[in-house]
């Protein structure tokens, strides 16, 4: 075994009767967490990952001896097969207290092993309205995303909206707690969560500031495009991790698209348009309901408690106005039926199999969701109007 708390054992024959060699019950009750050997952690490095998520979960000490040959040992990790890496560290981002745990592994040096691209983070500066640099700002959202996810996920519980930001969601966005939680049981991959999957995308949504990090004439840092280089770099990492392709898409589009909230709450409108609340699914899919906490979560980390009422206002009601249509309007916003096929074009306009095809399907959708047409005789009249214009 690895640790003594996990040596305890019953004997069948007289079930009240505890077998404990190694004073795992005294280390139970004293909240502690021993490793069972000298050894244990050079026998299996990833025992470092494991020791580091029981004691924040369990909210246990490390003891000393245990937490130097913790340190000792990680080195060693880049021995280890990276499914195992991926797979306790999968169960990190599935428990409580996300932010404490990668703080410690960072401490140890451990993270530069298994998840090195989040080094870059320390070298991003803050930059208004941030208040953090890079590193502690990622923080900040994995706790904030912890939050938000504690108080709209399944079964409500009063007392964990104690503060206004939380309180505010809780009004705003409450009532899809339920169909949340179903959306969470739904896995990827039946060894993996996607609660997992979303706190790695929130590792990572900042990855490529380092790289996209300029400043202007008047001293003010931008990072343009820093979401597609992020998006690049959990790419890169969840393939070495052997993240499945379909897990790989995910976090590629949940990080790539989590600036779009940002970008609709700085519209003019107080609500998106239905063109743009049928373009964030189309280009997000299932992916944009996770998308809508992590927005949320990277804009509470980025202001803490300078973030303006008015502002989180507008973006949790961007975020219902989204999970409105998706999970009590799909068909009129995000996925309406089909009034034409290919076919029907091919054979009413005489054209060709190609590209075109698809944009002209693509437009009769999205004029759909617009509420611009509503039967097949209106579709094809679009269709027409725009091959008229384009000269085709």
């Amino acid at each position: 075994r690895d640790f003594t708390i996990n040596a305890i054992a019953m004997a069948a024959s007289t079930p009240y009767r505890m077998i404990d060699p190694l004073g795992g019950a005294a280390d139970l009750r004293q909240k502690r967490l021993r490793a069972c050997s000298e050894s244990a952690f050079q026998a299996d490095p990833v025992r470092v990952l494991r020791g580091v998520r029981l004691a924040v979960e369990l909210k246990f000490s490390l003891e000393p001896q245990t937490l130097q040959s913790m340190r000792q040992a990680v080195p060693l990790l880049a021995r280890t097969s990276p499914e195992r890496q991926r797979d306790e560290c999968c169960r990190m981002m599935d428990g409580q207290g996300v932010a404490s745990a990668l703080r410690m592994l960072d401490q140890m040096g451990a993270l530069s092993i298994f998840l090195p691209e989040l080094d870059s983070l320390k070298s991003v500066r803050p930059s208004p309205p941030h208040l953090l640099e890079g590193w502690e700002h990622t923080l900040a959202t994995a706790q904030a995303l912890e939050r938000l996810l504690g108080v709209l996920v399944g079964e409500y519980q009063p007392d964990s909206a104690d503060n206004l930001i939380l309180g505010m969601a809780t009004m705003r966005l409450g009532r899809f707690r339920q169909s949340l939680a179903q959306h969470f049981e739904q896995p990827l991959n039946v060894n993996r969560t996607l609660r997992s999957l979303l706190f790695m995308a929130a590792l990572y949504h900042d990855v490529g500031k380092a790289k996209t990090q300029q400043e202007d004439s008047g001293g003010a840092v931008h990072f343009f495009g820093h979401e597609d280089v992020s998006a690049k770099a959990i790419a890169t990492r969840a393939r070495h991790l052997a993240f499945s392709q379909v897990e790989m898409q995910r976090l590629d589009t949940t990080v790539r698209h989590h600036m779009r909230i940002h970008h609709l709450a700085n519209a003019e409108k107080s609500q998106p348009t239905r063109r743009a609340i049928y373009r964030f699914f189309r280009d997000t899919g299932a992916a944009g309901v996770e998308i809508c906490l992590l927005s949320l979560a990277d804009l509470w980390a980025t202001y803490g408690v300078t973030l303006p009422p008015e502002l989180w206002a507008k973006e949790l009601d961007i975020c219902r106005g989204l999970w409105e249509s998706w999970w009590e309007r799909p068909q009129e916003a995000v996925n309406p039926p089909v009034l034409l096929t290919g076919d029907d074009l091919m054979r009413q306009f005489a054209l060709a199999p190609g590209p075109l095809i698809g944009e002209l399907l693509q437009r009769v959708r999205e004029a759909q969701a617009c509420g611009e047409v509503a039967t097949p005789d209106e579709a094809l009249r679009l269709v027409e109007t725009a091959l008229n214009e384009s000269g085709s």
